[in-house]
This record gives structure tokens, C-alpha cells and sequence, in this order.
């Protein structure tokens, strides 16, 4: 039977979703609606919507936009799988009754192999501190069109590090559990021509009290995602760009590399996953509820 996906947004992300769909398996039926025309997709055109009734929905929309995509599916389509892009809201939301159909969030770095690996060698190891980074530069980011138009780069629609980087965020929660936010700076710093925030600095402490430290911006032009972790006998060194791990244990240096790892493939992995229900290593819907308290505890504090 022909798997039908409805994707919901036209932008970089949809982009990526369409063709890695495609790539998995040319016989999906792909349909694409913009997230501007979205109300007169579901209004005056919501007859054809339903008569694809698809069984895959890709929220791929301004985060601002989440929340309200989210309630049309719930109240129109029932016992469907979603996945919404990062973030799951720009804020916080109580969602009061049992959803209708199962979610996700699009946190694909969970499937790089060099946080999966880390993830599991870390199990039960004792932790001293753990080093996150992010750097970039946002107008690199797509060529095509003006970083100072895009989402990324504008506050109304869900814009800046703190939403669009949240990566980092995700994947140490999702490896080293609840955190508990110490010190925060997360402002404008650069000269972009943006309104949104572009650097976030935080140190927060684990449940088993190791320290985290995390900076990532978007206005530097060295890229890296790096991750560095010291803990009882050992220290642990992930490079997300060059696909790459040193680990030092006692005297012994061993170097793991990920030669033929395109960051794309998170994307194919994603959607492989969720066509075929193997949710295990994709974000749940409480687990974006609760990075999205987080966030909202980070802007918190950085008003106090």
C-alpha cells in the first residue's frame, strides 16, 4: 500500500525532508503545501487534504506556526504519524488532553554516530564535565536567499541561536538527563542584520552534578559542533563536523572515524524511522514539551 506524507512548509528543512523521502523510496506519494497559504489549504482546499488523508505528516513551518499546525491536525486527522521540526513550540504549551495522533520532534543529531556512540559509552561512566559548542555563520547558511529574510534571522517567526541551534540542548538532555541551569547569557552581540539573538552561553549541573558548559552562536566564521567530555579515567573528544572521536582512556589514544557520514543521511535515518515506527532514538512528543521548558526557563533568566 502506497504511503501518502503531507509536508507542511516549503523552506530549507522541507527541502531536505522531500528529497530524503524520495531517496528512501520513489514510490511515497509526497505532497507539499506552503505554511503561508496554510489556512486556505485547510479551508477552501481541506477537501482535497482529506481526500489524500495522508499518513505522515512533516511539520516543516516557522516555529511560530507549530503550535497552530499542530491543533489543525489534531482536530482533522486522527491515529497519524508527525514529525515537527525543532523546536516543538516557540514557547510553552499545556497540551490538556491525549493527542490524537503520535508526535515527534526533529532533533536529527540523535542520529549521528558520533553522539550515538557517546551516548553509549558513557553509560556508567562517572562524569567530571562536559563541554559543548556550536559556531557558524548565519548568512553561509543559504546561499540562495538573505539571511536577513530568512526564519532564522527573524524574531516573529521563531528566529534566533537559542530556537535554531537547540541541537545542543536536545542531545544533552537526551544524553545526560534534566539539567539544572546555573549561570545564562543569551543576547544579540554581533552586528548581523537581525532581531533575534545570536549567541547563547550557559553553565548548568546534571542530576549526578556534572558540569555543563555550552556556547554556540551564529555569527562565526570558524564551523565547528564539538563536543568534549572528562570524566573517571577518561576523555572523550566528538568533532559532529568532521564525523570523528578521540578517546583517551589511561595512556591509550584510540581514534573512531565516521569517513562516510554525510549529515544528510539524519534526514534519510529520520524518515526511514518514522515510516517504519522504530522511534527509539527520535525525540518524543514529552520529550520536546520539556526542552521547550527549558528554553523558556533559559529566556527566564536571562531577563533576571
Amino acid at each position: 500500500m502506497q504511503k501518502k506524507i503531507l509536508i507542511i512548509g516549503k523552506g530549507s528543512s522541507a527541502k531536505n525532508h522531500k528529497k530524503a523521502l524520495k531517496m528512501l523510496n520513489k514510490n511515497l506519494l509526497v505532497e507539499s503545501v506552503s505554511s503561508r497559504t496554510l489556512d486556505s489549504a485547510f479551508g477552501k482546499s481541506y477537501k482535497k487534504l482529506t481526500k489524500l488523508n495522508p499518513d505522515y505528516f512533516i511539520i516543516c513551518s516557522p516555529s511560530t506556526y507549530h503550535y497552530k499546525h499542530f491543533k489543525v491536525i489534531e482536530k482533522f486527522f486522527k491515529k497519524k504519524i508527525v514529525l515537527i521540526e525543532k523546536p516543538l513550540f516557540d514557547k510553552t504549551v499545556k497540551i490538556k488532553k491525549k493527542p490524537n495522533n503520535r508526535y515527534f520532534v526533529g532533533y536529527n543529531l540523535r542520529l549521528h554516530p558520533v553522539l550515538i556512540f557517546v551516548k553509549k559509552y558513557l553509560k556508567n561512566k562517572k562524569i567530571f564535565s562536559i563541554r559543548a559548542s556550536c559556531s557558524s555563520y548565519l548568512p553561509d547558511w543559504r546561499r540562495q536567499a538573505s539571511y536577513r529574510k530568512s526564519v532564522s534571522g527573524n524574531k516573529k517567526l521563531g528566529g534566533g541561536v537559542l530556537l535554531e541551534l537547540s541541537h545542543e540542548l536536545d542531545y544533552l538532555t537526551w544524553i545526560f538527563g534534566k539539567i539544572k541551569l546555573l549561570n545564562v547569557f543569551n543576547k544579540k552581540v554581533s552586528n548581523l542584520k537581525i532581531d533575534t539573538d545570536d549567541i547563547l552561553n550557559l553553565s548548568a549541573t546534571t542530576s549526578k552534578k556534572s558540569l555543563i558548559t555550552l556556547n554556540i552562536n551564529f555569527f562565526s566564521k570558524i564551523v565547528s559542533r564539538e563536543l568534549i567530555i572528562d570524566g573517571n579515567n577518561f576523555s572523550l573528544f566528538g568533532d559532529l563536523t568532521k564525523n570523528k572521536i578521540t578517546l583517551y582512556e589511561g595512556n591509550k589514544k584510540k581514534v573512531f572515524s565516521f569517513k562516510n557520514f554525510k549529515l544528510f543521511q539524519t534526514y534519510k535515518l529520520e524518515n526511514y524511522n518514522m515510516i517504519n515506527k522504530r522511534f527509539k532514538n527520535l525525540c518524543s512528543l514529552n520529550e520536546g514539551l520539556r526542552l521547550v521548558n527549558l528554553l523558556s526557563q533559559i529566556r527566564k533568566k536571562t531577563r533576571s
